[in-house]
């Protein structure tokens, strides 16, 4: 992973964190989770405050995700609403974080000028022993406490306010209003900072999770479809009318599934040419069977008339293979006719020429599943499926990783915005990815 930390493709855009009252105010939080302080003179942190470091330090790279259900939070900077989040179990907690700092932006400016918040983004269930847990996740709420206990005392604050108006008597209560004093000295006036989050229940639309190897659940209006291999605790293989179950094998069904309900953009000449995205997926497929051929192969290094004499000599492997001529034809044929037609496509091919429906709300978590139905399109893996891509690479040849790394960094790394909108559509960057 050394060449990935290096070229910053993973943990990349982390927030620094040295300075030694934020570092207090973190070890207040581990604290307050029942963790020991870290000793490191410096770290850095993502969207939720985990961090790398310390995951090192305390030997537990799920310290923030404990049973990884209920994810824990670390707010030392309203910064970090910017920052990826490099280590979650359920892929809308992006999402969901991204929720709560907007909701609540006011306050998480206020008290972190003085304080840490912290905390769990709690679900209906504290751990996950089949599917059914994970459905009966429909909303999460934030248990919000702060390191310095800022919200306590803004608490206690307003609580004595409301005495003194209330209480003809109070006035004359000197303990009490050098109380109030000495609280409005750390607080401020709370009429004007607000200091406790206004909204801490949040909808849990349709995600990811690691549990079980991966599983995707999809929300429709009256149904729900789950999406995993079918040895997953849970997995029905009957279609009750509420929920629906697809084996991540069966490339048919869940084509039809994506079709459906609107969640595929189906090929048309009219963003196919534009995207570059079959010849993106087709020069990867090649230099894959590249490097098959002779893993000692610097693909780096080769240029388009090398691939041309090397397909000549090694066509039966291209040929046997079938992806890259299958892509070929079917560029030609959307560009000459403006369409595939999808059913003369077999399903184990259809998704090398689909993308997720711009559009539509799941089209993140759709790219996701395409990625990992199209394994070989390492840069889409990356974008949308960092966890199988880091998975992936871990069976590279060395050279196929220099290669891996070089085309990340030279395409995607350099404008990840524009790179996301040509290749799929995506008009809004909202992802943090």
């Amino acid at each position: 992973m050394k060449r990935l930390l290096e070229a910053e493709l993973i943990y990349g855009r982390l927030l620094d964190i040295s300075e030694p009252h934020l570092i207090a105010r973190y070890n207040k939080a581990l604290a307050g989770f029942g963790l020991r302080p870290t000793a490191l003179p410096s770290f850095q942190i993502d969207m939720t405050g985990f961090s790398p470091e310390i995951a090192d330090e305390l030997g537990d790279r799920d310290y923030l995700d404990p049973n990884r259900v209920n994810r824990r939070f670390i707010i030392l900077t309203p910064a970090q609403e910017e920052l990826p989040v490099v280590h979650t179990s359920f892929s809308n907690t992006a999402a969901l974080m991204h929720e709560f700092f907007a909701a609540n932006s006011r306050a998480i400016n206020a008290v972190t000028i003085k304080d840490a918040l912290y905390g769990e983004i709690e679900d209906s269930v504290s751990v996950v022993n089949d599917i059914d847990d994970l459905l009966s996740i429909n909303e999460v709420r934030f248990r919000v406490l702060s390191a310095e206990d800022m919200l306590g005392k803004a608490a206690e604050l307003r609580s004595l306010v409301d005495r003194l108006k209330t209480v003809p008597t109070a006035w004359a209560d000197d303990a009490l209003l050098n109380r109030m004093v000495e609280l409005a000295k750390v607080t401020g006036d709370i009429r004007e900072n607000a200091l406790v989050p206004d909204k801490l229940v949040f909808r849990h639309e349709a995600f990811w999770a690691n549990h079980f190897g991966g599983v995707y659940v999809f929300l429709d209006e009256k149904t729900t479809t789950v999406i995993c291999d079918p040895s997953v605790p849970g997995f029905r293989r009957s279609r009750p009318w509420q929920v629906g179950y697809i084996s991540l094998s069966d490339h048919q069904h869940i084509y039809e599934f994506l079709a459906s309900t609107n969640r595929l953009q189906l090929p048309q000449a009219s963003w196919v040419e534009s995207s570059g995205l079959y010849q993106h997926r087709a020069d990867m497929i090649l230099r894959g069977l590249v490097n098959q051929a002779d893993p000692a192969t610097d693909i780096n290094a080769i240029d388009a008339i090398w691939l041309q004499t090397w397909m000549h000599r090694n066509s039966a492997l291209v040929s046997s293979d079938g992806a890259y001529p299958f892509l070929q034809t079917m560029l030609r044929t959307v560009l000459a006719s403006g369409s595939i037609k999808m059913q003369d496509v077999a399903p184990e091919n259809r998704f090398l020429l689909v993308r997720a429906a711009p559009d539509h709300p799941d089209q993140w978590l759709t790219n996701r599943l395409i990625s990992q139905l199209v394994p070989r399109d390492f840069v889409s893996r990356f974008v949308f499926d960092k966890q199988g891509f880091y998975t992936a690479y871990e069976h590279y040849s060395e050279k196929f990783r220099e290669y891996v790394v070089a085309t990340l960094t030279g395409t995607y790394l350099r404008d990840k915005v524009a790179f996301r909108k040509r290749l799929y559509g995506i008009k809004e960057d909202n992802s943090n990815a």
